[in-house]
């Protein structure tokens, strides 16, 4: 397999907490830790130092890009849904003590946050009025669809999925199991779940056709789209396994491939180019890498050596990725060099 190495600059930092989640708004890139902080990157300045957010007195669990420019929502095990402004402002949202916030999502065109707490999903519009949606088990995800219209909820047994500006109940999409992170397709007709077992489940709303895809060494612990929904990038192999989604969708073709890490480390987590058909992947021994479904070429990032690569982020433009460890060691790098 041909492998470059990144033509650019990589900027490093060792922050020694746990990287939780990653998430873009704008310019900015941000970085949830284990130790309560998340930091903002500016992606036009990428040597400068980050901004430092005191989010959560305990862990970060959960980032994402807020509805407000610049801005991103955390959630952590202090009970806190955490909106962080571009300056690097905190205010609590949604508290409640003994609770862990473990789930958090926004869609700026909608105007809506939601977190999940439990049992229970909370959705909060542009006026800070809220909007419970109760589940009878655990909510392992959120994920509202390109349009701003339909929240999609995990839980055991299968997804539910809420109409944002609607009161009436969800309609319910049914696999047995657990089924955790999300994903929604870019044009809206197929949901994909990453499940408790090493496996996936999808269906395609138009008919309600099912999607099984299985066959992983490992826990599938994220997913991610193309940019225009021709291929699911999954990670939990130790190449990354594509599946296509053009046409008819995956069921009775083979997924395509690519990329491999030092003595068969898994793939722990993945990122979409916004502009490109490329994905980015960490691995379990610390490297990172960039290619294509299919392809043997792929640019090396980061060397094996580290510790496992936990999240990853691109910037609007797709030309600077920031890259967080288990060990709290963070990378961005820059392909405009």
């Amino acid at each position: 397999m041909a492998h470059k190495k990144i033509q650019g600059n990589l900027a490093s930092w060792e922050l020694g907490a746990y990287a939780v989640a990653a998430a873009e708004n704008g310019r900015l890139l941000a970085m949830a830790f284990g130790d309560g902080t998340v930091r903002l990157f500016d992606s036009e300045t990428p040597d400068a130092a980050p901004v430092v957010v005191n989010a959560h007195k305990g862990a970060c669990l959960a980032l994402a890009a807020d509805i407000d420019k610049g801005g991103f929502v955390s959630g952590g095990d202090d009970g806190k849904f955490v909106k962080i402004a571009a300056m690097g402002s905190a205010e609590t949202l949604w508290e409640s003590k003994g609770k862990w916030v473990e789930h958090v999502t926004a869609h700026a065109g909608a105007g809506v946050r939601a977190f999940a707490v439990g049992k229970v999903a909370t959705i909060l519009n542009k006026k800070g009025e809220q909007r419970e949606l109760a589940h009878a088990s655990t909510v392992g995800g959120l994920a509202v669809n390109p349009k701003g219209k339909r929240l999609a909820v995990t839980h055991y047994n299968g997804v539910s999925l809420w109409w944002l500006a609607s009161t009436a109940a969800p309609s319910i999409l049914e696999w047995r199991g657990s089924h955790l992170q999300p994903a929604w397709s870019p044009d809206g007709d197929y949901v994909i779940t990453a499940m408790q077992e090493n496996a996936l489940h999808g269906w395609r709303l138009s008919d309600g056709e099912h999607m099984r895809m299985t066959g992983y060494p490992g826990k599938v612990r994220n997913i991610a789209f193309t940019r225009k929904g021709h291929f699911l990038a999954t990670t939990g192999s130790d190449s990354v396994i594509c599946w296509p989604f053009s046409g008819s969708g995956p069921m009775g073709k083979a997924p395509s491939e690519f990329g491999s890490a030092s003595e068969g480390a898994l793939v722990s987590t993945v990122a979409a180019n916004p502009k490109l058909d490329i994905i980015a992947a960490g691995f379990e021994d610390g490297s990172v890498l960039v290619g294509q479904p299919g392809s043997a070429n792929t640019i090396g990032i980061i060397d094996a050596g580290g510790s496992p690569v936990t999240c990853m982020a691109w910037n609007p433009d797709g030309d600077r990725l920031l890259v967080g460890t288990e060990a709290g060691a963070v990378h961005l790098a820059d392909f405009r060099g």
